[in-house]
């Protein structure tokens, strides 16, 4: 019997978990939603909250508590969660842990293998981090697969004619387009081109920088000087931001956000769907300059393509639907829900490479140019940092390409090979990933043959290697990660951090199943003792508030226990203010 390979889609907001079973998409549920809030904190006691859980106390405690973290993914960087530090891979291992706890209950049986999907604009550094990341949640990462290629794989149809499909990703902390080929069984990627630091996060930024100069009109105030009042206008935002894709006008209300020099300062502020739009317009533009690149890489026309497909909570805007129809002619596809659809994909990899019998064979290609420096001409001058490509952008991989280089002096004893990514004629201005030195070559004149070779795997990892054709002399690099490489010792360390994580977890998993009963207990007692000193009209919400989280604790209903109780915990935190 094959292994079970799941599919995951490690989001920036949330993220998701799939499987392929008999040939179908299976979607698996997290904590009775098939979205799991891609967050991580501690709890009072110091236990591990992931999801939902972690998400609701961040307006609250946001020094206990870590969002975003695939926008750090790849950075030589420790973030803070309590009174400890973690990489962005070990706070990415929990996410992936607890997808993988869930995937195991839902099929009844251990899960070992994933295949994990990274914006296709990711660097080699954030995907090698990605992978390091499943390997501390436990897994083998059989494959790292892009997600706009995992969207046209879910939506794939057994129509035999060729079809061009853009695929237009914006999600909570990246955006990626790509345009992708598909033909019968084959789903080929034509052309990438994206941002890895444009997302939703950013278009919240903006709602968040609006009413921060509103409060600071208003009051005199700056709330950036205050984390938690911070906390509250990007949760607050977030939603606006949401309200806004099928409302025309988000009406957004904090009440106590902070203390004033007059007294407690109340947010209270209509944000128009006409004034939302204007304010993310720049970066909508900045989206489709990406659209235009993409389809000239791929050598096509807007007339040539078939379909545009929406991936990504944040194409929910109705603006970014608009532009693309203005600008492509085409009304665009969402009938799989854009959140969803490259973890299905991810799956329908999975199932292929499980030997599952699924429709589509994938095509991937490289979204970035590999190459070396060498001494040539530029601008007409002879210079020492030439860029030499050696694997152009949009090549379909796994690939292998080789380049002859030669010694410059007679009797040169050693090269530097430099390897470096990017586009830019001089090598010294796209990003250096690694190098390498070959030393003890022959004594020959000027012209030394050395082949370079540079492998790209279907995982998007570089390995380069360099030989002396007189003797065979070799020397060689993978470069599995350019500027956050997890060492063998630091992997052993990193997966001891995480397991006391997961240990902590599973020290309050207990509680998280009878404890949810006992934290809501509580939370009502708190708010029970308020009722004497509330004014009627907040008695009258902390009531029907109550009763609402008694309900739900009767019914055992847990999406309606974690609403109820989130409502009832932002109610007595009004009041204890």
């Amino acid at each position: 019997m094959n292994d079970i390979i799941i599919g995951i889609d490690l989001g920036t907001t949330n993220s998701e978990v799939a499987v392929v079973r008999n040939g179908q998409v299976q979607l698996i549920e997290v904590e009775d939603a098939y979205l799991m809030p891609s967050a991580v904190g501690l709890d009072e006691e110091g236990g591990l909250l992931v999801g939902y859980a972690a998400r609701n106390q961040l307006a609250l405690h946001p020094e206990r508590t870590v969002r975003s973290i695939k926008r750090r993914m790849g950075e030589d960087i420790k973030v803070p969660l309590g009174d400890r530090s973690y990489t962005p891979q070990e706070i990415s291992a929990v996410i992936l842990a607890r997808l993988k706890q869930a995937a195991e209950v839902q099929l009844g049986e251990p899960v070992r293998k994933a295949v994990i999907t990274v914006p296709a604009y990711f660097s080699d550094a954030q995907r090698q981090a990605t992978r390091d990341a499943g390997t501390l949640a436990g897994l083998e990462v059989v494959r790292i697969i892009n997600e706009p290629t995992a969207a046209a794989l879910a939506y794939e149809s057994d129509q035999a004619e060729r079809r061009h499909i853009l695929v237009y990703d914006l999600g909570g902390g990246t955006f990626d387009v790509s345009v992708v080929r598909m033909e019968q069984d084959v789903v080929e990627v034509l052309a990438s081109h994206g941002n890895n630091h444009l997302g939703g996060d950013d278009f919240d930024a903006l709602i968040v920088d609006q009413l921060r100069a509103h409060v600071k009109d208003e009051h005199g105030i700056d709330p950036a000087d205050d984390p938690r009042a911070m906390a509250r206008l990007r949760h607050t935002a977030e939603a606006a931001k949401m309200e806004l894709s099928s409302a025309p006008i988000a009406r957004i209300e904090e009440a106590y956000l902070l203390e004033g020099r007059n007294g407690p300062v109340n947010l209270s502020v209509d944000l128009t769907r006409a004034d939302y739009e204007a304010m993310i317009e720049p970066l909508l533009d900045e989206t489709l300059e990406a659209v235009r690149i993409a389809l000239e890489d791929a050598e096509l026309a807007v007339t040539d393509l078939d379909e545009i497909v929406l991936v990504g909570g944040t194409t929910r805007t109705p603006r970014i639907q608009q532009r693309l129809e203005e600008l492509l002619g085409l009304q665009p596809r969402s009938e799989i829900d854009p959140d969803l659809c490259v973890a299905m994909g991810a799956a329908i990899q999975g199932g292929v490479i499980a030997g599952e019998k699924v429709a589509s064979m994938l095509v991937d290609v490289t979204p970035y140019t590999f190459g070396t420096s060498a001494i040539a001409e530029l601008n007409g001058e002879r210079y020492p940092y030439c860029f030499i490509p050696v694997i152009r952008k949009n090549t379909p991989i796994p690939v292998t390409r080789s380049e002859a280089f030669f010694t410059s002096y007679d009797g040169q004893e050693a090269i530097d090979v430099r390897v470096f990514q990017g586009e830019d004629p001089d090598a010294l201005n796209n990003t250096q990933i690694g190098s390498f030195r070959i030393e003890g070559l022959s004594d020959v004149p000027a012209g030394n043959v050395i082949i370079t070779t540079f492998s790209l795997d279907v995982n998007g990892i570089l390995h380069v290697s360099s030989v002396e054709k007189l003797t065979g002399k070799r020397k060689e690099i993978t470069i599995d990660s350019a500027t956050a490489r997890f060492e063998r010792e630091e992997m052993g360390a990193a997966r001891e951090r995480v397991q006391d994580l997961i240990d902590s977890d599973a020290a309050t998993q207990q509680t998280m199943t009878d404890s949810a009963g006992y934290r809501s207990t509580e939370l009502i007692e708190r708010a029970e003792r308020l009722l004497d000193h509330a004014t009627p009209e907040d008695r009258e919400d902390l009531v029907d508030a109550i009763e609402q989280l008694r309900d739900a604790l009767q019914q055992e209903d847990q999406a309606a226990l974690e609403q109820a109780r989130e409502a009832l915990s932002d109610l007595v935190f009004y009041l204890e203010s």
